[in-house]
């Protein structure tokens, strides 16, 4: 699989402006980016903390993924993200290993990467996103 680093770690927000101020003024941290990634019913704001990224995820819609997940868990760590030279080679391989998959084939994700998600039901219940630039 070839994992690099830890590209991200997501974080479910319910109110994407109020989270931020949060990180900016208490953590002193600085938002490099605002994003919506529509197909996933999100907002998202990055923040870069040495070489890996804080992703904020606020849900545009409760029946997207992040209000479905804030519905029944609460705001928190939704998933951890690692970087992969090809993220559609990295879900196959896991696939082999016998790990369930949310994606068969990677998709476009904020920041231009492809991602594809691995079950929680089978990476010790983190849901586990594997990331690529290809």
């Amino acid at each position: 699989m070839n994992i690099s680093h830890i590209e991200h770690l997501g974080i479910a927000v319910e109110n994407l402006e109020v989270s931020i101020k949060y990180y900016e003024e208490v953590l002193g941290l600085k938002c490099y980016s605002i994003e919506e990634v529509v197909d996933q019913k999100v907002k998202t704001a990055f923040f870069l903390v040495g070489n890996t990224k804080i992703e904020l995820l606020e849900s545009t819609s409760p029946d997207g993924p992040i209000g479905k997940f804030i519905e029944k868990k609460g705001q928190g760590i939704h998933h951890i993200a690692f970087a992969v030279p090809n993220a559609t080679e990295a879900l196959k391989i896991a696939e082999e290993r016998g790990v369930r998959l949310v994606d068969k084939v990677s998709r476009k994700g904020a920041e231009g990467l492809n991602i594809g998600f691995l079950h929680p039901k089978s990476t010790l219940g983190v849901l586990t996103e594997l990331c690529s630039k290809e």
